[in-house]
């Protein structure tokens, strides 16, 4: 009862022109009232003689300068506006009406005095049942779901190609830490052989001038004994010079100093890096 009432208010207050609820209403001649706005529009619109048009709803002339704000009109729109009902799921929010129709430019869901409004007027306007069967939501519906059912394979497609990439770079992962455990290893042994060649030849060196500084310490030994004897026999007289001074000549002659053994540094082959290609592939 009290929404039945409700909506005869609102069309009491709902301007015959834009079918909305009234914008500043103002009141003709003849009494009825009109969106201020709407009433000028409809005005300028049409051929009038000193100031005077007819009411749009009656036809009876007006003059325009006597419009009348209609204040109680104006009260009951605000208290419309302002009352807050919870609209039936099916109801127009703007007009309470029962939404029945369906305007295909806005694609919008709306009732009779939707319709008549100025926003819909002339719009193609067709029953909701009609709209349903021509948008074809189902059809819609049916590929929407299709198309949802792709990505959800296409999803587990990833997911399955994502898993093998992981399992197959992980085991290149593996090989490569493994041929390099064993390059490392290869190079550690190759690295100890030269090593142990560099000792050997160190230690043999080392070994030979040691024995030449033994051998020309001798040598050395031996002509300073020569020495000693021959500056001994020239300082004595002349007969102990000349007495046994034949095996003294002899022992000069006999000795020959020898130079020792060296190992010259030019006609040894330096330490060259090995062919480290050469050395992984015969390890292999």
């Amino acid at each position: 009862m009290a929404l039945s009432m409700l909506h005869s208010v609102k069309e009491e207050v709902t301007c015959p022109i834009c079918l909305e609820l009234m914008t500043e209403p103002v009141s003709t001649d003849c009494g009825h009232t009109f969106c201020k706005p709407c009433i000028t529009a409809n005005y300028e619109s049409r051929e009038h003689e000193q100031g005077v048009s007819h009411c749009p709803v009656c036809r009876v002339p007006y003059q325009f300068e006597n419009l009348r704000p209609s204040r109680q009109v104006a009260n009951i729109v605000q208290g419309l506006r302002e009352l807050t009902l919870s609209p039936k799921v099916d109801h127009c929010d703007l007009h309470g009406e029962k939404l029945l129709l369906f305007c295909k430019e806005d694609e919008k869901v709306i009732c009779w005095l939707c319709e008549r409004s100025q926003q819909h007027r002339g719009h193609n306007v067709v029953l909701m049942q009609e709209a349903a069967q021509e948008e074809k939501l189902y059809l819609v519906l049916e590929k929407l779901t299709k198309d949802e059912k792709e990505c959800e394979t296409w999803k587990a497609h990833i997911e399955q190609e994502r898993t093998s990439w992981k399992r197959q770079i992980q085991g290149e992962i593996e090989s490569v830490q493994t041929a390099f455990k064993q390059m490392r290893a290869t190079l550690d042994s190759e690295e100890e052989i030269q090593l142990q060649k560099l000792k050997t030849e160190e230690e043999g060196i080392l070994n030979g001038l040691a024995e030449s500084e033994r051998e020309l310490t001798q040598q050395s030994q031996l002509v300073r004994e020569l020495i000693s004897d021959v500056q001994h026999r020239l300082q004595g007289s002349v007969m102990s010079m000349l007495q046994d001074m034949k095996d003294t000549v002899e022992r000069s002659r006999l000795l020959t100093v020898k130079q020792p053994r060296t190992f010259p540094k030019e006609q040894r082959i330096t330490f060259q890096a090995p062919d480290l290609k050469g050395i992984l592939q015969s390890h292999q």
